[in-house]
């Protein structure tokens, strides 16, 4: 085992998740939740999730309208990831062979796959999407994606993602590498294959953003491990040069998709009559609260970031439903956790924005769900 490696199963998983007989996985999928990275099971063995039951399998089933991920079931992949510590010690308690996946959208991920399969080199407008590349041009030993965002890199005048020694990376078995970085707010970039005919960064470069997964970091296959490199193990921020390449590649959405539209004014106020007013909905809001506060009182072993997140779930239901105002919410959300948590900024706005990002798809009234 590298010394890498021993790092992110010992003092960075913390010492709960890093206890004698806690099964790899569940201490990985713990470690991942615990910074606010949704999590869902992967195969035994392989890369790709879990399978479905047996109605999700049925032709014509659709996530959309399927209750599996609400009831507790891992069904639909990354749909299915979670922060609910307690739904993450029942799947891999019960079954540690799983892997760890982690749903990079709500996970406000941007990562950077780097591949190095022994491939027939493509033509020169497939290299670098968007990037002439003259017929003068000597091309010799360029063969996997490690060169294509090396080269990419170098017409910027920066370093390649590869060599980015200031975030989270992670060997994979065959070879490549995962470079992961936490995305800019307020933008949903989108995911690629960089050896497919569509969107793409580079030559054998995936992009896994919002629509995808990553494998977590110490996941085992019987390949190897997902192996994090050196001493860093959070994100660093989205660079900006890689930003501006990742915009003119088309890895954000269409400017004309429409945006959510708001709760009309007629039925907000319907529903704030049937929850029993915007008091109902303040004392919901603080009851979530001052359990996250309470941890206060324990520096740790509180359950900090499980409570952190079920507030910020419960905060982003009241959103959906139009009686919470966005800001509002994440402003009181960051003050509970800066007076509870102190100097634990980063962490737990991971949390925050996890949780608000789950909550919002279940609109939540204080007398009931919507």
């Amino acid at each position: 085992m590298t010394d890498e490696l021993r790092v992110l199963r010992s003092d960075s998983l913390g010492p709960a998740a890093a206890g004698a007989g806690v099964p790899q996985s569940l201490a990985v999928a713990r470690w991942c939740a615990g910074r606010g990275w949704p999590v869902h099971p992967l195969a035994p063995g392989r890369k790709t999730p879990a399978g479905n039951c047996t109605a999700c399998r049925e032709s014509g089933h659709s996530y959309r309208d399927c209750r599996c991920p609400a009831a507790g079931r891992w069904c639909h992949g990354f749909r299915a990831a979670t922060l609910d510590f307690a739904r993450i010690e029942r799947w891999w308690g019960s079954h540690p062979e799983f892997g760890v996946g982690v749903a990079c959208g709500p996970a406000g991920l941007v990562v950077v796959d780097i591949d190095a399969h022994a491939r027939q080199l493509p033509g020169r407008d497939r290299l670098l999407p968007g990037i002439d590349i003259a017929d003068t041009v000597d091309l010799t030993g360029l063969a996997n994606g490690f060169h294509t965002i090396g080269v990419l890199g170098a017409l910027r005048g920066e370093a390649s993602p590869a060599d980015d020694g200031t975030t989270l990376r992670v060997r994979t078995p065959s070879g490549g590498l995962h470079v992961w970085y936490r995305a800019p707010s307020g933008h949903r970039w989108q995911c690629s294959s960089g050896s497919g005919g569509g969107r793409a960064l580079a030559w054998q470069v995936d992009i896994r953003a919002h629509g995808g997964y990553i494998v977590a970091p110490g996941t085992v296959t019987p390949s190897g491990t997902y192996e994090p490199l050196g001493t860093v193990r959070e994100p660093a921020p989205l660079p900006a040069w890689l930003a501006q390449e990742l915009e003119r590649t088309g890895h954000l959405p269409p400017a004309h998709l429409p945006a959510p539209r708001p709760v009309p004014p007629r039925a907000r106020q319907a529903v704030l009559a049937a929850s029993g007013g915007q008091g109902a909905v303040h004392r919901v809001l603080a009851s979530v609260l001052a359990e996250v506060t309470a941890c206060g009182a324990v520096p740790e072993g509180a359950g900090f970031t499980e409570k952190l997140n079920r507030a910020a779930y419960t905060a982003g239901g009241l959103i959906a439903a139009g009686l919470l105002d966005a800001d509002d919410a994440e402003s009181v959300l960051r003050e509970a956790a800066a007076r509870t948590r102190p100097g634990q900024e980063r962490r737990y706005g991971a949390v925050i924005r996890g949780g608000l990002s789950a909550g919002l798809t279940r609109p939540l009234a204080p007398g009931g769900r919507l």
